[in-house]
């Protein structure tokens, strides 16, 4: 576990702020157990190709200075910076409470994305085995899902995800922001290092499940550079379909990313931080519809074009639709009498 100082920027939920007098104290795993009564969580934005997700945990290990989530671990009165690393809740009826709202009559069978919000495969999911849980919830059921993830853990249930996809829908995207490793560990601290990631790839299409990468986010004036090169290693791997998304900064994650891209690229952190700027409209985020998650302008169009191009060259496919009608089905609950024969 790396050593982290407890650094987070001012929640603006919250009605004090902490200065510490001297150093800050280390930020430790802190594990919070969240008695939710829910566990499907709907979206409602027309930038996300899906409308309901699965989060199993809220904040996570992985540290990514760039994630847009951070955000969320404010409405819990935590902060957004090393708070959202360190102290993470967890929802232990996951499995359970998926199961009641499959049993529900208005279910029918929709898409479920895993997960909506922070990595379903990050470190804790090792020991409390969540996710697993739920993907079996949906493999009795027969229900679709799709899963992003930068984790290998994910290998774990690559059987699993296999019968789903064979039944129903299950393809696995791996998200790979990079392909320089120094890049990687500044800015994913904990995250397995790209060539791990590739591996996943491998491995995952030689156990029979659809894979894919995501190429997200691009930064501007750091990683454009290595898109090819992310789509040709991908490709070989056995990656069938690819998505990009531009790097956006929403709320405390510009501060966040920002302290993380002057430590580790003093000497290029002002080009980096302007050329987001070139592609948001000359703010460091833009939060509109439509714009957020492509960005606006020659220069994110000058990417876009890139990985379009690249992407064709190297014959990805585009990724299969959601069956329908869905397979989904409710099976015969246990404790249902059999239907008595009349004769």
């Amino acid at each position: 576990m790396s050593l982290l100082a407890v650094q987070n920027p001012p929640n603006p939920w919250a009605s004090t702020d902490v200065e510490w007098i001297g150093p800050p104290p280390t930020a430790k795993l802190q594990i919070y157990v969240d008695q939710t009564r829910e566990i499907l969580a709907r979206n409602d934005s027309p930038d996300l190709p899906f409308t309901w997700s699965v989060n199993p945990y809220r904040g996570c290990f992985h540290g990514c200075a760039y994630c847009y989530a951070r955000p969320s671990h404010e409405y819990l009165s935590f902060g957004a910076g090393t708070d959202f690393e360190r102290r993470i809740v967890v929802k232990p009826e996951a499995p359970r409470l998926l199961a009641e709202a499959f049993a529900r009559p208005k279910w029918q069978g929709e898409l479920i994305l895993f997960s909506g919000n922070t990595d379903a495969y990050q470190p804790l999911e090792a020991a409390w085995k969540l996710t697993r849980g739920c993907l079996e919830v949906c493999l009795e059921h027969r229900n679709p899902v799709a899963i992003i993830t930068k984790a290998p853990l994910v290998e774990r249930d690559a059987d699993l995800l296999a019968r789903l996809g064979e039944v129903a829908h299950a393809p696995v995207t791996i998200s790979i922001p990079f392909a320089n490793a120094d890049h990687a560990r500044a800015l994913e601290p904990t995250v397995p290092p790209p060539a791990r990631r590739f591996e996943t790839i491998r491995r995952l299409a030689a156990a029979g499940v659809r894979v894919g990468v995501n190429v997200a986010p691009i930064i501007p004036g750091l990683s454009d550079d290595q898109v090819v090169e992310i789509l040709e290693r991908a490709r070989a791997a056995g990656a069938t379909y690819a998505g990009m998304t531009i790097v956006r900064l929403p709320g405390p994650v510009a501060q966040v990313f920002g302290a993380r891209v002057q430590a580790a690229f003093p000497d290029r952190a002002e080009r980096i931080l302007h050329r987001i700027q070139d592609v948001r409209g000359g703010k460091i985020n833009q939060s509109a519809f439509g714009a957020r998650m492509r960005g606006e302008g020659v220069y994110a169009e000058a990417i876009s074009m890139l990985f379009k191009t690249t992407a064709r060259r190297l014959g990805y496919e585009a990724l299969p639709p959601v069956p329908d009608p869905s397979p989904f089905r409710r099976p015969r609950q246990a404790q249902e009498p059999e239907q008595l024969n009349l004769f």
